[in-house]
């Protein structure tokens, strides 16, 4: 075939990316080599839109082991464990095609945490849907789900946590972002930088089909009319091949044969060889005719860029290939020995006893396009001047009700029951908290892991938005007992040639950069999703953010349903009465301008180490952060988990009822504390210099709001579990 810049534009490059191939090259490139090219500079994989803003950001910490540039980060959690870890997107396929689209994100994912040696212990997700109302939103959540629990359950990971959210900026682009941890000892980590001349180069797992080619392409461009002739370009998975590729790699592991090791992600066979030599600034030649094919007549073209899950590239020791074969037979796979390591610093391609591409491996790597974008500030918008009787005729017990409904509020079982949350037998907290908790296994030790994001303070204001989903991820860790350690990131923005959607990523950079730094909680890992938006219409902005934190002893763990009666409730950090973005204002007052919540990181910081030493001073019966929907709101949901009531007796503030309700200032939490405890747990906020409200005291079945408004905790129940049943059911 004739590759000219029409071609070159057909695979996804612009016109000044084609010519700076062909002038790094000094020639036209082959059909072959535009598709490495096409591969390898587009967003999906370059990040040459986002790295320029990236590196801005923290990574850093005493317990980081490994940060960014690895297929997942690694943290320290002590006495020779570390966690590794990682969310990535599957948005695009999964729009198309959403059971394979989100089963192959799962399995990516994974694939990304074991290729370092870790066994994975627990998966969580962040998935975003249209509209309710929306005709295709029931149908793609539905096959969301099913494929992340048919994956996940298949391959014997629980999934123990996770987010769900509907927004009418999602109806023609969802998002699916997948998180996994695994456990390794320190001492066994595996990296994917190549190293030594002459190695042998070994292909591994499933054969190679024509499935996924243009995978990674077509996650770099924005939908149309025509999205469903893209479904050629979702990939296919196959858990229990996984399950049989994790215990293979593990078993090789376990020995000394291993010098590097990649997963074939995005891109395929394309990115794993040239990361690798590019990392161990090596060359890299290949025999295509010895890869393994499920599909006959293929060309070089399609070998390298098929995205066939279930596959991994590794470099081993001279003399160590027939032991690693017999593993992997053992296990039924695949196993072919399909080049070596050279000293050339090129990928260098034979296919029929020709050279079918020739590419020094640095213009793919250091010479891909890194775009310092146009991008506009975002202003923080004025503030909604809602007046106090606009809102003191709402009945309390009313609004409540329709907040616990909410689709975004509203109790999300009928997605986490058909997960695995207990597979593996560690999970001690399962889905529906605030954060997932799983021992490690034979210890007291314990990691807690949360997924959040927080589009609509985003798009409000991206640098605030940006603040606030990290503190957001904090306050969950510490809900349940566990101190912050780290986060990974997925970063799912619209267009970045439109400059409002470029302000919005590079605000939001800063800001979860700036939250990153001051709570000593960076950014070891993630992936960023461009382009998710049809024709010209972009999400919400939405980083999602995973975050990890470690609970030495896990008898210490707290969740938040209320436990004893009599008990005492306080309020800690203090309500200032934010409305503008809340639940209240936007699905009440349907007011949608106005600023998110002002992020103080002092308080942050400061509210959330001391609610840890009242934990480790075991002081704590429960806890529940406060967001969506204000105090009455994860106060109402304490009491539905605990099936128990609660008299709230609101502080004499300046601020009215409804305001300190359902405001949704940050930094705070609702715990519940022993009576006897008050002084003890008292003076401790008080040294530290922190605001707190006593709220009520727990009693039987009822919520009380001063002595003259009252539901059933049933009727709460019922309004918080039926939305997501009813929904699915019809």
């Amino acid at each position: 075939m004739i590759v000219n810049e029409q071609v070159a534009l057909d695979h996804g490059l612009k016109k000044d990316e084609y010519a700076k191939i062909c002038n790094l090259l000094k020639r036209t490139p082959n059909i072959t080599e535009l598709g490495i090219f096409s591969a390898m500079w587009n967003e999906h994989c370059s990040y040459k839109s986002s790295r320029l803003h990236l590196k801005k950001l923290p990574t850093k910490g005493k317990k980081v082991i490994q940060g960014p540039g690895e297929n997942a980060g690694v943290i320290d959690i002590e006495d020779n464990d570390a966690i590794v870890f990682k969310i990535e997107s599957h948005n695009h396929p999964s729009f198309i095609e959403p059971y394979q689209g989100a089963a192959t994100g799962v399995g990516g994912i994974m694939r990304d945490v074991f290729t370092m040696g870790a066994r994975p212990i627990a998966n969580l997700n962040s998935i975003h849907f249209g509209s309710p109302q929306h005709k295709k939103t029931k149908n793609l959540l539905r096959g969301v789900v099913h494929g992340i629990g048919g994956y996940g359950n298949c391959m014997g990971v629980p999934t123990i946590a996770g987010q769900t959210s509907f927004d009418s900026s999602y109806n023609g682009n969802i998002l699916v972002n997948a998180m996994t941890l695994g456990l390794v000892k320190k001492d066994k980590i595996f990296y994917s930088k190549a190293a030594g001349l002459n190695k042998p180069v070994i292909y591994v797992g499933s054969k190679t089909g024509r499935d996924g080619i243009h995978g990674a392409s077509m996650a770099s461009a924005s939908f149309d009319d025509k999205i469903e002739e893209k479904k050629p370009t979702v990939q296919v998975g196959d858990p229990f091949t996984e399950k049989l590729l994790l215990e293979a790699c593990l078993e090789l592991m376990s020995g000394d044969s291993i010098i590097a090791i990649q997963d074939m992600g995005a891109a395929g066979l394309t990115s794993s060889s040239i990361e690798m030599a590019s990392k161990g600034s090596l060359g890299v030649e290949i025999n295509l005719n010895k890869v393994p094919c499920r599909e006959s007549m293929m060309t070089p073209y399609e070998i390298m860029l098929s995205e066939s899950q279930e596959r991994m590239l590794i470099i081993l020791e001279n003399g160590k290939e027939e032991q690693a074969k017999k593993i992997f037979d053992k296990w039924n796979l695949d196993f072919a020995i399909i080049g070596k390591t050279t000293k050339s610093k090129k990928i260098e391609l034979y296919f029929n006893q020709e050279k079918v591409a020739d590419i020094p491996v640095n213009t793919l790597v250091e010479n891909s396009p890194m775009y310092d974008r146009k991008w506009k500030k975002a202003k923080l918008p004025k503030k909604n001047n809602i007046k106090k009787q606009d809102i003191k005729h709402f009945k309390v017990i009313e609004v409540l009700k329709k907040i616990l409904a909410n689709p975004n509020v509203c109790c999300k079982e009928w997605i986490w029951q058909q997960y695995d949350h207990t597979v593996m037998g560690d999970t001690i907290q399962k889905p529906g908290g605030d954060a997932g908790v799983v021992r490690v296994h034979g210890t007291d030790k314990a990691v807690a892991a949360t997924v959040d994001s927080s589009a609509v303070y985003c798009w409000a204001h991206p640098l605030t938005g940006g603040k606030q989903v990290v503190c957001e991820s904090f306050r969950n860790l510490i809900s349940v007992g566990a101190k912050p350690i780290a986060i990974t990131n997925c970063l799912n923005f619209g267009s970045p040639e439109n400059e409002e959607n470029m302000g919005e990523f590079v605000e939001c950079v800063h800001g979860i950069g700036e939250a990153s730094e001051y709570l000593n909680f960076p950014v070891v890992s993630g992936n960023v999703s461009f382009y998710n938006q049809t024709k010209n219409l972009g999400i919400k902005p939405t980083p999602a953010i995973g975050g990890v934190g470690l609970i030495k002893d896990y008898k210490k763990m707290i969740t938040m349903e209320f436990k004893e009666i009599d008990n005492l409730v306080l309020v800690i950090g203090k309500t200032e009465g934010h409305l503008d973005q809340s639940l209240f204002a936007r699905n009440i007052l349907d007011e949608k301008n106005g600023p998110p919540p002002e992020v103080n990181l002092f308080n942050e910081k400061n509210n959330g180490e001391t609610l840890l030493k009242l934990i480790d001073n075991n002081l704590i019966k429960s806890a529940h952060d406060v967001s969506l929907g204000g105090i009455i709101t994860a106060v109402a949901k304490m009491c539905i988990k605990g099936k128990k009531g609660i008299l709230i007796k609101k502080p004499k503030y300046l601020i009215n009822e409804t305001e300190y309700l359902f405001a949704e200032d940050q930094g705070r939490y609702i715990t519940e504390i022993n009576k006897k405890d008050f002084k003890k747990v008292a003076d401790i906020l008080n040294k530290n210099a922190v605001h707190f409200d006593e709220l009520g005291t727990i009693q039987e079945n009822e919520l009380y709001i001063n002595d003259k408004t009252k539901v059933t905790i049933d009727e709460l129940t019922t309004s918080n579990k039926n939305w997501l049943k009813n929904y699915m059911s019809k």
